[in-house]
């Protein structure tokens, strides 16, 4: 080779070498982006001239030139973040934005998302990110199920709606010193029954129970009632010489009779005696305060005559978890023939026992009125299989308390704020309580990383060297989990770097060499025609 051909040799040093100089520039500038992959400079000889020498036929190279540049997809450090909507990808893939003006898909490691103005999941560019709308069903692992197409995440409602009241739970004590404070001469097992008085200002006096206790529940629109049971123990002498130790306490479940909004065959119950009476029964308790047996009679629907008649009130329904079931009607919404209630809400009744049989025992009655004053048909009076339940009610000696009550109904809430789960579920938090799946994150994969088109603004896109796309959900297959409240930090290794600066410049400086010290040889050779 000519002593000009190592001049080029040398050129082609110092473009490999300006070549690397810039990467390392370009990984030092990006050590602080979100997402950043380090990129590093690969060389690769040039071809080669065929020589003559001494011992045949040899080779002589023609400097260098860069091979490839290559993405270091390792994982970045963690960044925590107070923004909800900030993620990171503890794992292989990317999140898939979309440009909206143009459609195109760009994928990313940047997680600093946030919604816009439109209620879209964006980038910093704009871009919209995207995934599926959950499905409001799970599934038998509790997987969160999607539904629809792959689609831009969109939050369209910022409220949860409201859900009426189907279940209720009380478990009280009731104090088994109590000596009762209802006259129970007439009717011992429905004292407190009998006294309600719907159309009344003040339905029941403070004189007329042992015990009280109140829930807030709600009806279809979201709207608050107020649910009361009251209870009072039957201390009629015939009673309690039958019952041996044992205990009975009678019970009503009622509501403001200005609420109640049921109807029979036609005729509003709000302006009756039986107004806000919605189921009434008893509880026996063994010696010990435990919970043995239960009654619940609720009006029948074709109840005709003075609505609070005992055989009007015929044994409840039970809901499908064993439950005695009563009906309400808070909005008062009657079907147009009136032979039903729209607006009828069937609320079950937990105080400890359950049903597991079907229906009630063959030797119960008929109605409240076949009761009498026996003690026997009470106890007759049962569940088909009676399952006592963790955390049932008792009649223990202390004091009429309530251990703990619950329901299952809400008002409408407003959204307070955005959470993700590792799977990439994103979920509403709302002012009632209540916590709505609202969509699941995409991530996707490649086969070839290396493929990848570098788009700048911590964008990918696909190229034909990648390889499409494998889509999916995070958790799943290759793909990584979500970690939320974080960003994934650029992975440029400050140490590195410097050595690789030095290194570079060195490599620099030694081609620069090579053409300095070729320049001496040919103003040498051009010398010699002196």
């Amino acid at each position: 080779m000519s002593i000009s051909g190592s001049m080029y040799a040398g050129i082609s040093g110092l473009t490999v070498h300006s070549q690397a100089m810039s990467v390392i520039g370009n990984n030092l500038a990006n050590s602080s982006t979100i997402g950043y992959k380090t990129a590093t400079t690969q060389f690769e000889d040039v071809f080669y001239s065929t020589v003559s020498t001494a011992n045949g036929l040899n080779q002589v190279g023609h400097g260098a030139t860069v091979s490839s540049i290559y993405q270091d997809f390792s994982q970045g450090s963690y960044e925590s973040s107070t923004s909800a909507t900030a993620m990171a990808i503890d794992g292989s893939g990317f999140f898939m934005v979309d440009n909206p003006t143009t459609g195109d898909r760009y994928y990313t490691r940047a997680g600093n998302f946030q919604f816009d103005q439109y209620g879209y999941l964006v980038d910093s560019h704009g871009y919209q990110v995207q995934g599926w709308k959950a499905a409001s069903t799970t599934s038998s692992n509790g997987v969160v199920q999607t539904e629809g197409a792959l689609t831009s995440l969109q939050l369209t409602s910022y409220q949860s709606p409201p859900s009426a009241t189907t279940s209720v739970y009380m478990s009280v004590n009731l104090d088994k010193s109590d000596e009762g404070n209802v006259d129970d001469a007439v009717d011992p097992f429905f004292a407190i029954f009998k006294n309600w008085d719907g159309s009344e200002d003040t339905p029941i006096g403070d004189s007329q129970y042992a015990y009280q206790t109140t829930m807030t529940v709600y009806d279809e629109a979201g709207s608050a009632h107020e649910l009361t049971i009251y209870f009072d123990k039957v201390d009629d002498d015939s009673v309690t010489s039958q019952a041996g130790g044992a205990q009975v306490w009678e019970y009503v479940v009622t509501c403001d009779p200005s609420d109640d909004g049921r109807t029979i065959d036609g005729q509003s119950l709000s302006t009756t005696s039986a107004a806000g009476l919605l189921m009434t029964g008893t509880l026996t308790f063994n010696s010990s305060g435990i919970l043995q047996n239960m009654t619940a009679f609720t009006l029948d629907s074709t109840a005709t005559g003075d609505l609070k008649d005992l055989t009007n009130w015929t044994p409840a329904e039970f809901s499908e978890d064993g439950y005695p079931v009563f009906t309400a009607n808070f909005s008062g919404s009657p079907d147009a023939d009136a032979t039903s209630q729209a607006g009828a809400l069937n609320i079950e009744l937990n105080l400890g026992l359950q049903n597991e049989g079907v229906g009630w025992s063959a030797t119960t009655v008929s109605n409240a009125a076949a009761i009498g004053t026996n003690y026997s048909a009470v106890v007759d009076s049962t569940f088909a299989s009676v399952e006592l339940q963790a955390g049932a009610s008792t009649a223990y000696d202390s004091a009429s308390s309530t251990y703990d009550q619950s329901q299952d109904g809400y008002a409408t809430g407003y959204l307070q704020s955005i959470e993700v789960d590792q799977d990439g579920v994103v979920s509403g938090l709302y002012s009632n309580g209540q916590t709505i799946d609202l969509f699941v994150l995409a991530l996707a994969d490649f086969n070839n990383l290396q493929g990848l088109i570098l788009e700048g603004g911590n964008l990918y896109s696909e190229g034909t060297e990648s390889g499409s796309a494998r889509v999916g959900r995070a958790n799943t297959s290759s793909l990584g989990d979500i970690q939320a409240n974080s960003l994934e930090q650029s992975n440029v290794d400050m140490s590195t770097e410097m050595v690789r600066l030095i290194t570079t410049q060195r490599g620099y400086s030694a081609n620069a060499k090579v053409i300095t010290t070729a320049d001496s040889m040919l103003q040498e050779a051009i010398n010699l025609k002196r």
